[in-house]
């Protein structure tokens, strides 16, 4: 009876293993395809007359027409191209002979020539959901392309502090996938093996993973790295507007608003596009470019990343009413 009661529960977990079986093939299958796309970075800097070696990853992407390898700015800064060695999964060896980067979204790309490797297929961010399973490949403590395996824990994390370099624009998913040291500019995957997101920090006491990470959504990378490829920078959107950072849903519902998200305007500068747009002290912008606005860090971003001198849509709430208003941003200098 013992025997012939514990045959049946092992095929009872066979039976449900197969499902689970089924899941960590999908995972080996997108590793090995993308592998080959993802680059092993080693940028030799000095700062304070004193040198040394960080190990970060990339990516193989198509930016217009032409195959770059992006990553973080904070991976790379600091080295010349002939310092920054990057590394194939089959152990080829190259160096940039082109680096062009952004501080205040922590984005960079490099060009190499004679480097014939397939770019990964790209994922659309805003399609992204909380919980999805997502695969990370990088080189954590400078162990190449490793490969950690989770699910999308957050999307819209801003105001976060990572360590001593600001990063402006933020609009970062959150991931408990195994990021640690090394990681950064790797890609996120989700199980169709596109690339959803650039693997940028971590939150941790320790110095290593403690199931809290921080990526770049590819849809943002994207439009700073074909600005950065088009005219060498960022040609960030610039309103004109200071905005109040301790509004919140909270006041909106006070003052008798239905609105989910909001950013409270508390000065207008003279001159400015938000002056042309007619915008006013006290305004509420609830919708910038046809997308609701959450909080003034989301505004930022999105103004930020906004193509300049196209006429932008906007939706504000004044002294009780709801109006809309277009403007057209210039290029912050």
């Amino acid at each position: 009876m013992i025997d012939a009661q514990r045959e049946r529960l092992f095929n009872e977990l066979a039976e449900e293993f197969s499902m689970f079986d089924r899941l960590g093939n999908l995972v080996r299958r997108v590793s090995t395809l993308v592998k080959p796309s993802v680059i092993h970075i080693e940028a030799h800097k000095t700062e304070k007359n004193e040198s040394y070696d960080e190990a970060g990853a990339g990516v193989v992407l198509r930016i217009g027409s032409d195959t770059w390898v992006m990553t973080n700015r904070h991976v790379i800064v600091g080295a010349s191209p002939s310092e920054i060695l990057l590394r194939t999964s089959d152990g080829k060896e190259f160096h940039p002979t082109r680096v062009l980067a952004d501080s205040s979204t922590d984005v960079a790309v490099m060009k190499v020539s004679h480097m014939s490797l397939p770019p990964a297929r790209m994922g659309h961010s805003d399609e992204a959901e909380i919980g999805d399973f997502v695969i990370a490949i990088g080189s954590p403590f400078g162990l190449s392309h490793s490969v950690t395996f989770g699910i999308l824990s957050a999307k819209g994390r801003r105001d976060l502090s990572l360590g001593e370099q600001r990063i402006e624009m933020q609009d970062f998913f959150q991931t408990d996938a195994a990021i640690n040291p090394g990681n950064s500019g790797g890609p996120l995957l989700n199980l169709r093996g596109e690339v959803i997101a650039i693997n940028t920090a971590i939150a941790s006491s320790s110095g290593g993973s403690e199931g809290i990470g921080f990526a770049i959504p590819i849809n943002m990378a994207m439009e700073v790295a074909g600005q950065l490829v088009e005219h060498g920078k960022l040609q960030r959107g610039y309103l004109g507007v200071t905005l109040d950072p301790v509004f919140s849903v909270a006041d909106l519902a006070a003052a008798g608003y239905a609105a989910k998200g909001g950013a409270l305007v508390k000065n207008v500068r003279p001159g400015s596009p938000a002056e042309l747009a007619h915008l006013q002290r006290g305004d509420i912008i609830v919708e910038f470019n046809s997308k609701p606005v959450d909080n003034d860090d989301h505004l930022v971003a999105q103004v930020g990343l906004t193509p300049i001198g196209k006429e932008i849509p906007m939706i504000i709430y004044r002294e009780g009413k709801r109006y809309g208003t277009k403007v057209i941003l210039t290029d912050m200098q």
